[in-house]
């Protein structure tokens, strides 16, 4: 494998902003390890299909990733195979949806678990071979939300305001290393997450977005694209916004 071939990990990269992330680095010749957790492997197998037509070298992998063992043993096999991971975009995240007077403990606990401790889990488990080859990439996609809040999302908000500031305290860790660490907050983007939402929800949001349009998948995987690059090595515990300018 020549040297220059990055070695990108994304998860939740079966569809929408992950799948956009994985095609985007697909142009830039890297070598794509994207991880789901999907009941079945239709989405997977679709995002494979527009890899492989790009030329690019891809795998997919089922995975727990709110599972700290399983989660350290995927990275095991990754340095394994490839020697290094040089790019992580921590992508995986849910929704439950609910005021929090009807929130159960499970609810706050599922979102929590999967948005947040898994950029925990996967963080943890890369980083030694980062500081290990001194240089590599961790974007964590975080939510505009997580900045402003939203009703019926106290947990998806704390899940996504929580990777805010684990992004800055590991940028610290990590900075000596050449090891950068950043976010990405996407505003109203057009995925599967934001489809479910009622109609009157979403006309409220694109009345508040000064650009007057809803965002798209690719829109957010340029910004994950340019802090991986060589453009952003002096970039690190930052959060950039791709929201139209809803929030400023």
């Amino acid at each position: 494998m020549p040297e220059s071939k990055r070695i990108v990990v994304v998860t939740g990269g079966s569809r929408g902003i992950g799948r956009a992330v994985c095609l985007r680095f697909a142009r830039d010749d890297a070598r794509i390890i994207f991880v789901h957790y999907d009941p079945d492997d239709l989405k997977a197998n679709e995002t494979l299909e527009l890899l492989d037509k790009m030329g690019a070298e891809a795998q997919a992998e089922k995975l727990d990733v709110s599972s700290f063992e399983a989660v350290e043993e995927f990275f095991r096999e990754v340095v394994r195979e490839f020697g290094r991971v040089d790019v992580l975009v921590n992508n995986a995240g849910i929704t439950r949806d609910t005021l929090l007077m009807r929130m159960s403990a499970e609810q706050w606990d599922e979102v929590l678990t999967v948005n947040l401790r898994s950029v925990f889990n996967c963080t943890k488990a890369v980083m030694r071979s980062m500081i290990k080859e001194r240089g590599g990439r961790i974007i964590n996609i975080s939510s505009l939300v997580g900045q402003i809040g939203n009703s019926g999302q106290a947990n998806y908000a704390a899940s996504k305001a929580g990777i805010l500031g684990f992004t800055k305290s590991v940028a610290k860790e990590l900075a000596t290393r050449d090891i950068t660490v950043n976010a990405v907050a996407p505003g109203f983007i057009d995925t599967e997450m934001t489809e479910k939402l009622p109609a009157k929800a979403k006309e409220a949001f694109l009345a508040q977005i000064p650009m007057g349009r809803i965002g798209r998948p690719d829109e957010v995987a340029e910004a994950v694209y340019w802090l991986a690059s060589e453009g952003a090595t002096y970039i690190t515990g930052q959060v950039i916004h791709v929201n139209g300018g809803l929030y400023m």
